[in-house]
């Protein structure tokens, strides 16, 4: 399914392994792609995030603040994805950066990851589902292609799915994340890995052995190690 959806996007460019071999020596690759959704190209993350800042396809554009794009290095070797908004991130136009995101900067500095330098994150739907419900079908398609397009520009090695919905519409897997947190899956040429969403964790906020939280640290420390393994 997730090489399917590679391939709805019209790619001229050298693989995406290539790229992830490369993109540290040349940091013009990613401008020398064009990537088609639609009927319009795109030969920049840039041109791509200013397109989705002006999406309509689905109805989250009615009430949304702003276009919730990605944040952190288009070149880092480590992509995370989310589930969608929250209302702080709808105010700020970033991605986890309300109690989640910091929870989750705190897990990624355990282990000496830099959010801004060593990790690429973005989510499922790019805006705000009202409420903070979980995205429907119709809205997480809508926002699909974007999704793709990003994978394909930075071309990550590892992947992280925070959360069930993540996991969902993109492994489509519906096992609860404690029965397959930890494992390694293939996603768009990359390892993905699932975890718990850090909102998950605020909820379950004892540190006991085989508590989820005990869970997260030894999955950050199999992502770290991952990450040296790559150089």
């Amino acid at each position: 399914m997730a090489e399917q959806d590679i391939r709805q996007l019209t790619i001229t460019s050298a693989s995406q392994n290539n790229r992830a071999e490369n993109k540290e020596n040349d940091s013009s690759l990613r401008f020398e792609e064009v990537i088609t959704i639609g009927d319009i190209s795109f030969a920049s993350l840039d041109a791509l995030a200013k397109a989705a800042s002006v999406c309509t396809r689905c109805d989250l554009c009615q009430t949304r603040t702003n276009v919730v794009f990605a944040d952190g290095n288009p070149k880092a070797k480590l992509m995370i994805i989310g589930e969608g908004p929250g209302q702080k991130e709808d105010e700020t136009g970033l991605p986890f950066v309300g109690r989640a995101g910091q929870l989750l900067d705190k897990i990624l500095a355990s282990v000496d990851i830099d959010r801004q330098w060593d990790t690429y994150i973005c989510n499922i739907v790019k805006c705000r589902p009202p409420l903070n419900r979980v995205p429907t079908k119709e809205e997480a398609a809508a926002c699909k292609e974007y999704l793709m397009a990003q994978i394909t520009f930075v071309g990550p090695a590892l992947i992280l799915l925070a959360g069930s919905t993540a996991v969902q519409y993109t492994l489509q897997l519906k096992e609860p994340i404690s029965k397959i947190r930890g494992r390694w899956f293939d996603y768009c040429g990359a390892k993905a890995m699932p975890i718990f969403h850090p909102s998950y964790l605020l909820r379950n906020d004892t540190k006991t052995v085989g508590s989820p939280k005990w869970l997260m640290w030894q999955d950050i420390k199999l992502v770290k190690e991952e990450l040296s393994r790559l150089g």
